[in-house]
């Protein structure tokens, strides 16, 4: 009798801090992130510099095989600058771009999402993107839309964010200090400020 009591009073408290999870209301938190590609730009250089070092032993082969002979120490010396030189342009450019995101939960059914994107122009510049695409750039960031009104709804840890095909489906951490979302088929990390 005292094992059924036990299992059943188990039970129910199960049930309530389940029901407790379900319905967390987020109203006037705050979430946010200083740059939510800095996790997808890591792991695109980390695969660029994979790609590079192949390149490499391709081109010197190449190379090899034009000449009919292996290439000097100062060859090959010009190719890793060549090489380096594009890495580091691919590396301005990402350490050059940055989108803040904020989310405020305005109510238990409204949500107010705030991007700020910014492109540093020196970066830009040392990444070699000419001076008119990098105002054409500017220009349309300054023309985008920085903050958005959805609805949302919690389910379980789940939050769904807007409806129908434009659904975003973030996991909130279950202290409820993170959520973290996806984009692009890469995870980023919102944390609470407020």
């Amino acid at each position: 009798m005292k094992t059924k009591n036990l299992i059943l009073t188990s039970i129910m408290m199960l049930f309530m801090v389940i029901s407790a999870y379900g319905q967390t209301d987020l109203t006037g938190r705050i979430y946010y992130n200083a740059n939510i590609m800095k996790g997808q730009f890591d792991d695109q250089l980390k695969e660029l510099d994979k790609e590079i070092t192949t390149k490499k032993a391709e081109a010197i082969a190449k190379a090899e095989k034009k000449k009919g002979r292996k290439l000097t120490a100062a060859e090959t010396a010009e190719l890793d600058k060549e090489l380096n030189k594009a890495m580091n342009q691919a590396k301005s450019m990402m350490n050059g771009m940055k989108t803040a995101v904020t989310l405020e939960f305005k109510t238990a059914t409204q949500v107010v999402m705030k991007m700020d994107m910014k492109i540093d122009d020196n970066a830009m510049k040392a990444a070699g993107i000419p001076w008119l695409k990098r105002k054409a750039l500017k220009a349309a960031l300054a023309i985008a839309p920085s903050s958005e009104k959805e609805t949302y709804v919690v389910k379980g840890n789940k939050i769904i964010i807007g409806t129908g095909k434009d659904q975003d489906v973030m996991t909130l951490s279950a202290d409820g200090k993170t959520i973290t979302g996806e984009m692009d088929g890469k995870k980023f990390t919102l944390t609470r400020t407020k």
